[in-house]
Protein backbone atom coordinates (compact mmCIF):
# COMPACT_ATOMS: atom_id res chain seq x y z
CA UNK A 1 0.00 0.00 0.00
CA UNK A 2 1.03 3.49 -0.94
CA UNK A 3 1.20 5.92 1.98
CA UNK A 4 2.23 9.83 2.14
CA UNK A 5 4.29 10.42 4.58
CA UNK A 6 5.97 13.92 5.22
CA UNK A 7 9.33 14.70 5.80
CA UNK A 8 10.46 17.55 8.09
CA UNK A 9 13.66 18.30 6.94
CA UNK A 10 13.62 22.24 5.63
CA UNK A 11 14.49 22.02 1.94
CA UNK A 12 17.96 23.72 0.68
CA UNK A 13 16.85 27.12 -0.84
CA UNK A 14 13.41 27.24 0.39
CA UNK A 15 12.65 30.32 1.67
CA UNK A 16 10.48 31.14 3.97
CA UNK A 17 7.00 32.62 2.59
CA UNK A 18 4.96 35.50 4.57
CA UNK A 19 1.48 34.83 4.84
CA UNK A 20 -1.44 37.19 4.70
CA UNK A 21 -1.79 36.94 8.53
CA UNK A 22 1.99 38.10 9.17
CA UNK A 23 3.07 34.10 9.56
CA UNK A 24 5.78 32.26 8.16
CA UNK A 25 5.58 29.58 6.21
CA UNK A 26 8.10 26.44 6.15
CA UNK A 27 8.49 23.91 3.21
CA UNK A 28 7.67 20.62 3.90
CA UNK A 29 9.60 17.76 1.69
CA UNK A 30 6.15 15.37 1.13
CA UNK A 31 7.41 11.69 -0.30
CA UNK A 32 4.20 9.33 -1.84
CA UNK A 33 5.93 6.43 0.10
CA UNK A 34 7.42 4.89 2.86
CA UNK A 35 10.63 4.29 0.17
CA UNK A 36 10.12 7.81 -0.88
CA UNK A 37 9.61 6.87 -4.61
CA UNK A 38 8.42 10.78 -5.56
CA UNK A 39 8.36 13.69 -3.40
CA UNK A 40 7.13 17.06 -3.75
CA UNK A 41 6.66 20.34 -1.52
CA UNK A 42 3.98 21.74 0.58
CA UNK A 43 4.34 24.60 2.66
CA UNK A 44 2.50 25.05 5.88
CA UNK A 45 2.75 28.19 8.38
CA UNK A 46 5.02 28.56 11.18
CA UNK A 47 4.80 31.33 13.62
CA UNK A 48 6.53 33.63 15.72
CA UNK A 49 7.16 31.30 18.53
CA UNK A 50 8.36 28.30 16.14
CA UNK A 51 5.45 26.38 16.01
CA UNK A 52 4.11 24.92 12.60
CA UNK A 53 0.33 24.76 12.15
CA UNK A 54 -0.02 21.22 10.55
CA UNK A 55 -3.95 21.53 10.06
CA UNK A 56 -4.86 24.50 8.19
CA UNK A 57 -8.52 25.00 9.33
CA UNK A 58 -9.54 24.33 5.36
CA UNK A 59 -7.71 21.23 4.04
CA UNK A 60 -6.70 17.94 5.23
CA UNK A 61 -3.10 18.61 3.18
CA UNK A 62 -0.86 16.63 5.23
CA UNK A 63 -2.89 13.85 6.75
CA UNK A 64 -4.89 10.54 6.03
CA UNK A 65 -6.53 7.60 7.85
CA UNK A 66 -4.68 5.40 9.90
CA UNK A 67 -3.21 2.56 7.30
CA UNK A 68 -4.98 4.45 4.23
CA UNK A 69 -4.04 6.52 1.85
CA UNK A 70 -6.96 9.06 2.23
CA UNK A 71 -9.02 10.93 4.81
CA UNK A 72 -12.20 8.38 5.82
CA UNK A 73 -15.70 10.33 5.05
CA UNK A 74 -16.80 10.58 8.71
CA UNK A 75 -13.70 13.15 8.81
CA UNK A 76 -14.67 16.76 7.99
CA UNK A 77 -13.65 20.45 8.24
CA UNK A 78 -16.16 22.63 10.17
CA UNK A 79 -15.91 26.31 10.97
CA UNK A 80 -12.35 25.95 11.11
CA UNK A 81 -11.97 22.40 12.89
CA UNK A 82 -11.51 18.81 12.28
CA UNK A 83 -14.71 16.82 13.09
CA UNK A 84 -15.30 13.22 13.45
CA UNK A 85 -18.85 13.21 13.15
CA UNK A 86 -20.96 9.89 14.64
CA UNK A 87 -23.34 7.99 12.07
CA UNK A 88 -22.87 6.23 9.05
CA UNK A 89 -20.17 5.69 6.29
CA UNK A 90 -16.47 5.05 6.25
CA UNK A 91 -14.42 6.20 9.47
CA UNK A 92 -10.82 5.16 10.95
CA UNK A 93 -8.43 7.04 13.08
CA UNK A 94 -7.10 9.63 11.18
CA UNK A 95 -2.88 10.67 11.57
CA UNK A 96 -0.51 13.66 10.31
CA UNK A 97 1.66 12.04 7.92
CA UNK A 98 4.87 12.55 9.34
CA UNK A 99 6.86 10.52 12.17
CA UNK A 100 7.61 13.33 15.16
CA UNK A 101 10.54 12.12 17.82
CA UNK A 102 10.71 15.58 20.24
CA UNK A 103 7.88 17.92 19.87
CA UNK A 104 5.70 19.66 22.01
CA UNK A 105 1.55 19.29 20.65
CA UNK A 106 -0.44 22.25 20.78
CA UNK A 107 -4.33 21.95 20.24
CA UNK A 108 -7.79 22.68 21.46
CA UNK A 109 -10.63 19.92 21.52
CA UNK A 110 -14.31 19.75 22.46
CA UNK A 111 -16.71 17.25 22.69
CA UNK A 112 -20.35 16.25 22.20
CA UNK A 113 -22.80 15.04 24.98
CA UNK A 114 -21.31 11.71 26.49
CA UNK A 115 -18.38 11.54 23.65
CA UNK A 116 -15.02 9.87 24.00
CA UNK A 117 -12.02 9.80 21.90
CA UNK A 118 -8.39 9.94 22.08
CA UNK A 119 -5.29 12.07 21.10
CA UNK A 120 -1.90 9.84 19.99
CA UNK A 121 1.44 10.21 19.85
CA UNK A 122 4.35 8.14 18.66
CA UNK A 123 2.24 5.85 16.74
CA UNK A 124 3.05 3.10 14.20
CA UNK A 125 1.50 1.72 11.55
CA UNK A 126 1.45 -2.13 12.87
CA UNK A 127 1.02 -4.80 11.55
CA UNK A 128 -0.24 -8.54 12.48
CA UNK A 129 0.96 -11.62 11.33
CA UNK A 130 -2.03 -12.01 8.76
CA UNK A 131 -0.73 -8.99 7.01
CA UNK A 132 -3.98 -6.83 8.30
CA UNK A 133 -3.17 -3.18 10.43
CA UNK A 134 -3.05 -3.47 14.11
CA UNK A 135 -5.15 -0.58 15.73
CA UNK A 136 -3.34 2.70 16.28
CA UNK A 137 -3.60 2.14 20.21
CA UNK A 138 -1.65 -0.75 20.31
CA UNK A 139 1.22 1.20 20.16
CA UNK A 140 0.56 4.43 20.83
CA UNK A 141 -0.03 6.53 24.10
CA UNK A 142 -3.13 8.31 24.50
CA UNK A 143 -3.97 11.61 25.98
CA UNK A 144 -7.77 10.62 26.27
CA UNK A 145 -10.51 13.21 25.31
CA UNK A 146 -13.93 13.11 27.48
CA UNK A 147 -16.92 14.08 28.46
CA UNK A 148 -15.72 13.36 32.25
CA UNK A 149 -20.19 13.63 33.28
CA UNK A 150 -21.66 11.67 30.61
CA UNK A 151 -19.49 8.63 29.64
CA UNK A 152 -19.02 5.49 31.79
CA UNK A 153 -15.52 5.50 30.80
CA UNK A 154 -14.57 8.26 33.44
CA UNK A 155 -15.62 5.67 36.22
CA UNK A 156 -13.71 2.30 34.89
CA UNK A 157 -9.81 2.36 35.46
CA UNK A 158 -8.54 3.12 38.26
CA UNK A 159 -8.36 6.34 40.13
CA UNK A 160 -9.75 8.74 37.11
CA UNK A 161 -6.85 7.35 34.98
CA UNK A 162 -9.68 7.46 31.95
CA UNK A 163 -10.55 10.66 32.37
CA UNK A 164 -9.92 13.94 30.51
CA UNK A 165 -5.72 14.34 29.66
CA UNK A 166 -5.01 10.91 31.50
CA UNK A 167 -2.40 8.74 30.08
CA UNK A 168 -5.20 6.15 29.36
CA UNK A 169 -5.63 3.77 31.59
CA UNK A 170 -2.30 4.42 33.38
CA UNK A 171 -1.87 7.55 34.66
CA UNK A 172 -4.81 10.11 35.87
CA UNK A 173 -4.64 13.72 34.88
CA UNK A 174 -4.55 15.41 37.91
CA UNK A 175 -5.68 17.93 39.27
CA UNK A 176 -9.01 17.02 36.93
CA UNK A 177 -9.26 20.61 35.25
CA UNK A 178 -11.39 19.40 31.72
CA UNK A 179 -14.46 22.02 31.06
CA UNK A 180 -17.76 20.26 29.86
CA UNK A 181 -19.16 18.46 26.77
CA UNK A 182 -19.53 21.53 24.19
CA UNK A 183 -16.57 23.74 25.67
CA UNK A 184 -13.10 24.03 24.38
CA UNK A 185 -10.19 22.75 25.97
CA UNK A 186 -6.63 23.60 25.36
CA UNK A 187 -4.33 20.83 25.56
CA UNK A 188 -0.56 20.06 25.17
CA UNK A 189 1.86 17.33 24.96
CA UNK A 190 5.50 17.63 25.75
CA UNK A 191 7.97 15.14 24.22
CA UNK A 192 11.56 15.19 25.06
CA UNK A 193 14.09 12.78 25.15
CA UNK A 194 11.30 10.16 27.05
CA UNK A 195 9.92 12.82 29.49
CA UNK A 196 6.37 13.36 28.55
CA UNK A 197 4.04 15.89 30.06
CA UNK A 198 0.45 16.45 29.60
CA UNK A 199 -1.04 19.94 29.95
CA UNK A 200 -4.73 20.56 30.55
CA UNK A 201 -5.91 23.98 30.42
CA UNK A 202 -2.45 25.85 31.21
CA UNK A 203 -1.68 22.97 34.01
CA UNK A 204 0.43 20.18 33.78
CA UNK A 205 -1.53 16.92 34.85
CA UNK A 206 1.07 13.60 33.70
CA UNK A 207 4.21 14.02 33.57
CA UNK A 208 6.04 10.48 33.03
CA UNK A 209 9.14 8.85 31.59
CA UNK A 210 9.22 6.26 28.38
CA UNK A 211 11.59 3.25 28.04
CA UNK A 212 12.34 2.91 31.89
CA UNK A 213 11.30 0.27 34.65
CA UNK A 214 8.54 2.51 35.78
CA UNK A 215 6.83 2.75 32.12
CA UNK A 216 7.53 -1.41 32.09
CA UNK A 217 5.22 -1.18 35.05
CA UNK A 218 2.43 0.82 34.50
CA UNK A 219 2.41 -1.28 31.21
CA UNK A 220 2.09 -3.79 33.20
CA UNK A 221 -1.04 -2.79 35.86
CA UNK A 222 -2.63 -1.61 32.33
CA UNK A 223 -4.81 -3.59 30.15
CA UNK A 224 -1.91 -3.46 27.86
CA UNK A 225 0.57 -5.92 30.10
CA UNK A 226 2.43 -8.71 28.63
CA UNK A 227 -0.35 -11.19 30.35
CA UNK A 228 -3.25 -9.25 28.95
CA UNK A 229 -2.15 -8.30 25.80
CA UNK A 230 1.03 -9.48 24.41
CA UNK A 231 1.25 -7.86 21.33
CA UNK A 232 0.55 -4.59 22.90
CA UNK A 233 2.72 -4.64 25.52
CA UNK A 234 5.73 -5.20 22.92
CA UNK A 235 4.80 -2.17 21.05
CA UNK A 236 4.41 0.01 23.67
CA UNK A 237 7.18 -0.88 26.35
CA UNK A 238 9.80 -0.10 23.13
CA UNK A 239 7.30 3.17 22.52
CA UNK A 240 8.26 4.89 18.76
CA UNK A 241 9.85 2.01 17.79
CA UNK A 242 13.79 2.01 17.11
CA UNK A 243 14.16 5.58 16.32
CA UNK A 244 11.63 6.68 19.11
CA UNK A 245 9.76 8.62 16.72
CA UNK A 246 5.82 8.31 15.66
CA UNK A 247 3.03 9.78 14.26
CA UNK A 248 0.07 12.02 15.84
CA UNK A 249 -3.38 10.87 15.26
CA UNK A 250 -6.72 11.36 16.65
CA UNK A 251 -9.44 8.47 17.18
CA UNK A 252 -12.75 7.52 15.41
CA UNK A 253 -14.42 6.26 18.84
CA UNK A 254 -17.99 6.59 17.31
CA UNK A 255 -18.60 10.13 18.67
CA UNK A 256 -19.19 13.55 17.44
CA UNK A 257 -15.79 15.58 18.70
CA UNK A 258 -14.04 18.79 17.75
CA UNK A 259 -10.09 19.24 16.74
CA UNK A 260 -8.79 22.76 16.04
CA UNK A 261 -5.40 25.20 15.99
CA UNK A 262 -3.38 21.89 15.88
CA UNK A 263 -0.05 22.90 16.08
CA UNK A 264 3.41 21.38 16.59
CA UNK A 265 6.89 22.86 18.00
CA UNK A 266 9.86 20.58 16.78
CA UNK A 267 12.27 20.22 19.78
CA UNK A 268 16.09 18.94 19.41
Amino acid sequence: MRKIVYSLAFLAGMAALSSCSGAKEVALGVSTSVQGEQSKNINLAKDKDGFISIFDGKTFNGWRGYGKEHVPARWTIEDGCMKFNAGQGEGGDIIFAHKFKNFILDMEWKVSKGANSGIFYLAQEAKNAQGGMEPIFISAPECQVLDNENHPDAKLGHDGNRKSTSLYDMIPAKPQNAKPYGEWNHVQIVVKNGTVQHWQNGVKVVEYKLWTPEWTALLQASKFSEKAWPAAFKLLNNCGGVNHEGFIGMQDHGDTVWFRNIRVKVLK
